[in-house]
């Protein structure tokens, strides 16, 4: 690399006593540019990764391909975006990760890159503290988070960058409760979370335990609940898989088909708004895409869509197309 990637400890104030008991103090990865000093003002570009990943997701080596740090420094070298710094928080948890909202069974995720990350990076490194100089981007539950953050916290970013966000509930979530059901009957959450975590420590995570964490982790974050086993109520009756009507519901309420259009005016404060999904996405999730788009258009939300032919996993060369098209817009 010709710029460099530093690690750092973060103390999160809003992680402390989440209820999960993950650790409030997170690594930080920080990439800055050749010849980066803090008094050099930059914008931010801030990476957030998906399920079942973390911080150091972003740097794991695979033969011949880039790591996405390693994509951004050679946009950078090669003058293709200009110079920024580049921000990468953990959001792994007891439950596989976060959407990187606030919930009540997970923890306050939002309010940690927010009121954490944020100032941090803004002191230490001198990015600028503009909206216009800042950027969310992610991929999966990290895309989804982009867009919640957008939802919630208008005024803080004024770019985003969404690659194969969870949207359209039905198609990517729905898919999972059957086989979350069977691996269920007879336990519950906690119990059958702990049990793969024996096994997992053990062994490794077998391919059927992936729905059923998507499902727990899920359900934490659009149907937490006080008092049930791990505060959070499964949207299936476990005996028989039937939806659960009232707790599906609660969950429709956070897909962004649905919340977009419901409100579109948060989406109409971004200075710019990229969006992709493969064709071949193993989720489904490019029918969502698609979904958001279409509403985004019909509010006036000029909005960047591409599609790939792909499927979700190992997809790091579209944030090339992502950066390409925010960071010259950002504000400097």
């Amino acid at each position: 690399m010709r710029g460099r990637l530093e690690e750092l400890e973060i103390a999160s104030r809003a992680l402390e006593g989440n209820p999960l008991g993950d650790p409030s103090r997170r690594a930080l990865l920080v990439y800055l540019p050749p010849g980066h000093a803090p008094e050099r003002r930059l914008p931010a570009v801030y990476f957030l990764h998906g399920m079942e990943s973390g911080v150091r997701s972003w740097t794991g080596f695979s033969p011949f391909v880039p790591s996405v740090p390693e994509r951004l420094d050679a946009l950078v070298a090669e003058g293709r975006i200009p110079p920024l710094i580049g921000v990468f928080p953990d959001g792994f948890n007891s439950l596989g990760g976060t959407q990187w909202t606030n919930s009540p069974a997970v923890g306050r995720y939002a309010d940690y890159l927010v009121e954490d990350v944020l100032p941090l990076v803004e002191a230490r490194f001198g990015a600028i503290p503009r909206p216009g100089s800042r950027a969310v981007v992610g991929k999966s539950s990290g895309g989804y988070g982009a867009l919640a953050l957008a939802r919630h916290r208008p005024g803080t970013f004024a770019h985003v960058g969404v690659h194969a966000a969870d949207a359209g509930f039905e198609y990517c979530y729905l898919p999972d409760f059957p086989l979350a059901a069977a691996a269920l009957l007879g336990t519950d959450p906690e119990a059958w979370l702990r049990e793969m975590r024996r096994r997992a420590g053990e062994t490794k995570l077998r391919g059927e335990d992936h729905p059923v964490l998507n499902v727990i982790a899920m359900a934490a974050h659009y149907s937490p609940r006080a008092g049930a086993p791990l505060g959070l109520d499964l949207p299936f009756e476990p005996a028989t898989a039937r939806i659960r009507p009232e707790v599906w519901a609660r969950w429709l309420e956070h897909d962004p088909v649905r919340f977009v259009p419901a409100n579109p005016d948060p989406f109409r404060r971004l200075e710019s708004l990229f969006i992709d999904c493969g064709t071949r996405d193993e989720f489904h999730l490019h029918w969502g895409a698609r979904m958001l788009v279409e509403s985004l258009r019909a509010a006036g939300i000029e909005v960047v869509h591409e599609e790939f032919e792909d499927g979700h996993r190992d997809t790091g060369y579209r944030f090339e197309r992502s950066l390409a098209y925010l960071v010259p817009r950002m504000e400097r």
